[in-house]
């Protein structure tokens, strides 16, 4: 599986903010989206991704003044990314490998869709199941 096909069975709707927009937005867009991170863009081009634990280490630090603070001071600005045509096991690998939970997808160069660890946990357990399943129908075949 490919990260193509994840993106196929649950679109490419992404929410971006811009850089200098106050952590408080984002908070109440994640919130109302349900989702735990967002892409950072400027113009259409990927600058950062911001998440949650981004915004909860700065509570820490920070105190409710991170609240005033700029998406910019949060987000993490060395992205690692993907392509659709990224298998779901390198998907897996690199987010172990990188700590991180959010996967920008990249098409071209342009901002193609956000892949999330559960996103990759999913698509994963769908093709175990797939393949128990014919296993057993060619089992009892």
């Amino acid at each position: 599986m490919y990260v193509r096909d994840i993106l196929k069975a649950k679109g490419t709707d992404l929410f971006t903010i811009g850089p200098d927009e106050p952590v408080v937005a984002l908070l109440k867009v994640l919130v109302e989206r349900r989702i735990g991170a967002a892409v950072v863009a400027e113009e259409g081009r990927l600058v950062g991704v911001v998440s949650e634990r981004d915004v909860i280490r700065a509570a820490a630090e920070r105190g409710a003044a991170c609240l005033d603070a700029r998406v910019s001071e949060l987000m993490t600005a060395d992205v690692v990314s993907c392509t659709p045509d990224t298998t779901i096991d390198e998907v897996m690998n690199l987010m172990t490998r990188r700590r991180i939970r959010h996967l920008p997808v990249l098409a071209d160069g342009a901002l193609a869709g956000l892949v999330s660890i559960g996103d990759a946990v999913k698509s994963r357990i769908e093709s175990v199941e797939r393949e128990a399943s014919q296993l057993r129908e060619y089992i009892q075949a």
